[in-house]
């Protein structure tokens, strides 16, 4: 009788460890499944973050394409506007010089109509 209750203890205990061990493995094989869960989750947002780098990288690599043709334009700009600078100062020059050119040819002009008019005076004068 007493390894009956001997074995009645051993098999309440092993019992006691297989349910412990039971509850051991179902929390194992939860957290299993969560960590699982987790894991395909993290893979999805790492491949939503890979898109959107690739996304962010084409952005970035078309912003810069533009600002070098932006940049090649602006140098084209400045250069095309000391160009037309230059040659604005060249024609207020050529007209500074054709303003002057011209009071020369009307005080010429003037003092040709006050010539003539002498020379017209004289001319009556002789005549009478």
């Amino acid at each position: 009788e007493e390894d009956l209750e001997k074995s009645d203890e051993k098999l309440l205990s092993a019992t006691q460890k297989l349910d412990k061990a039971a509850t051991a493995s179902d929390d194992s094989e939860r957290m299993k499944k969560v960590l699982q869960n987790k894991a395909e989750e993290d893979e999805k947002k790492m491949a939503q973050l890979e898109e959107q780098l690739k996304d962010a990288r084409t952005k970035a690599e078309d912003a810069d394409h533009a600002y070098e043709e932006i940049s090649k334009k602006l140098a084209q700009c400045d250069a095309d506007l000391e160009r037309a600078e230059d040659r604005a100062e060249t024609g207020e020059t050529k007209i500074t010089e054709l303003e002057e050119e011209l009071r020369v040819v009307a005080n010429n002009l003037k003092s040709l109509e006050v010539a003539e008019e002498k020379a017209n005076q004289r001319e009556k004068s002789y005549k009478e």
